[in-house]
């Protein structure tokens, strides 16, 4: 029989099934929970995705909650996906670029609100 402490990876019999996690028995009776967070290591959006009632599963002791309950995890069992890398943030732009910009923009404006942004006429020097 396995000693169920921090570490110790264990299979046990899925018993329930909730939204926030499932409930694992093990040999000994003892039973202990795999929170959704600890199901697999992208987002988890239904759990019966993942894990059904009846079916036997490895786990690992994270450890024992302040009642002495078992806290499991899969996703520590399971290996890491590559991290996908993020796209690089665009350096800011040449002032010319962005003087450019601000002004099409405002032409743009200017041509599709009929020419409402029209100058003020100045006075001319005689």
């Amino acid at each position: 029989m396995v000693q169920l402490d921090s570490g110790a990876v264990a299979e046990g019999r899925v018993t329930r099934v909730t939204d926030f996690g499932a409930f694992i028995q093990f040999e000994n009776g003892e039973t202990g929970l795999v929170h959704i967070s600890q199901i697999a290591h992208s987002f988890v959006r239904n759990i019966h995705d993942h894990v059904r009632e009846g079916e036997n599963v490895e786990v690992k002791v994270l450890g024992r909650d302040e009642r002495g309950r078992l806290d499991l995890s899969i996703k520590e069992l399971l290996e890491e996906p590559e991290e996908v890398p993020r796209p690089r943030a665009i350096g800011r732009q040449s002032p010319q670029f962005e003087a450019k910009l601000r002004s099409f923009m405002r032409d743009a404006k200017e041509r599709t609100t009929g020419g409402g942004g029209k100058k003020p006429a100045t006075k001319r020097k005689k």
